[in-house]
């Protein structure tokens, strides 16, 4: 499985961004997708999980009602939409997925899959 995100960038305080991570080598469609994102000098965190078939969801507490998880598994590719960014949001964001699609774990170390990471800042 390679994943490839896309959609990073730098933009103000308050602004949006959309990142995308599109999946390639499999069909995605029955293992979960996650977001996890790297703060500079701090561990890699949790931010956002779907089901596999979207219908489940659930987001750090750092994010919940500025961020919303999405996944088109037609497309193979899941997307985050940011807004309201603030600079704590300045990180590397990597998209992760694993099998089976019924969980939503926020531990990186069960998601054997990621991608490159794309780097979002946040300017005050």
């Amino acid at each position: 499985v390679q994943l490839v995100e896309s959609g990073g960038g730098l933009v103000q305080a308050g602004g949006s961004l959309r990142l995308s991570c599109a999946a390639s080598g499999r069909t995605l469609s029955s293992y979960t997708m996650a977001w996890f994102r790297q703060p500079p000098g701090k561990e890699r965190e949790f931010v956002a999980a779907i089901s596999w078939n979207g219908g489940n969801t659930h987001y750090a507490d750092s994010v919940k009602g500025r961020f919303t998880i999405s996944r088109d598994n037609a497309e193979n590719t899941q997307y985050l939409q940011m807004n309201n960014l603030k600079p704590s949001d300045t990180a590397v964001y990597y998209c992760a997925t694993r099998f089976p699609g019924h969980e939503l774990p926020v531990i990186s170390d069960v998601y054997p899959y990621w991608g490159q990471g794309t780097q979002v800042t946040v300017s005050s």
